[in-house]
């Protein structure tokens, strides 16, 4: 799939999403979903987009009992950014599947577990290592503290001979006034039998909510990667500080 019928696609998707997102229940289930439009999108520390601006939706349904599934998809250019003329890659979209059960297991505690896959639709060469990727996650949240830990069943992003590699991600999102969220967060990236891909990343931040669903975040962001590893050949080094700014709506 070329780069403009990606971009075709993503608008049709993301349409979609917008209308099936918004707020509905039956009976014991519920559909909701949210629209955003970033400066960056930024994964885990690493820019998915060269620092240029994504377009982003999802939509996803819960039950009552605790279980749900939800579909997410955003623009990308991080595997188109690695074609060249005699090996070309062509792929500008994220498309993401998860599913799981959340809840409470006492006042204060609610745990969170399942599976979430990411799919990268588009054409590769031969030999090219598929960037799809599939991990199991599990987290613990305590008021509110919450730490989560993703473990690869698949080769991770690309990476070949990769799969077992695991993501730990500790966060604390703290309303320090009404409608005035501070997020922190650290993770640490491990990349099963490669080492030198293997980085930490941090971020500080704060969310604004606003009437109607309205959220506007900003944060700043920074990792520890390496710069032989990260750097595509024609993009920038995808793991250095930089500030996000991202405007959500909610239905």
């Amino acid at each position: 799939m070329n780069a403009r019928k990606n971009i075709r696609f993503t608008t049709t998707w993301i349409a979609a999403v917008a209308m099936l997102g918004s707020s509905a229940a039956y009976a014991d289930s519920t559909f909701t979903g949210t629209l955003a439009l970033t400066n960056d999108y930024v994964f885990r520390g690493l820019s998915q987009t060269n620092r240029d601006p994504a377009l982003q939706g999802g939509v996803e349904y819960s039950h009552a009992s605790g279980w749900y599934v939800g579909a997410w998809g955003s623009n990308v250019s991080w595997l188109s950014d690695v074609s060249t003329s005699s090996a070309p890659v062509s792929s500008s979209l994220e498309l993401d599947l998860y599913g799981g059960w959340r809840g409470n297991v006492s006042d204060s505690v609610k745990l969170d577990a399942g599976l979430y896959t990411y799919y990268y639709p588009g054409e590769y060469p031969s030999g090219f290592v598929l960037p799809y990727t599939t991990e199991a996650f599990f987290g613990v949240s305590v008021g509110p503290a919450s730490v989560k830990y993703y473990h690869s069943l698949t080769n991770l992003f690309g990476f070949a001979d990769t799969d077992g590699s695991g993501y730990l991600d500790a966060s604390v999102n703290v309303e320090f006034s009404p409608s005035w969220m501070l997020n922190a967060h650290a993770g640490r990236q491990r990349v099963k039998n490669l080492a030198t891909a293997s980085y930490m990343d941090w971020k500080l931040g704060v969310t604004k909510t606003f009437s109607s669903n309205w959220s506007l975040a900003l944060a700043y962001l920074d990792t520890s990667a390496d710069r032989s590893v990260y750097t595509n050949p024609q993009s920038s080094y995808l793991g250095r500080a930089t500030g996000v700014v991202t405007v959500t709506r909610s239905f």
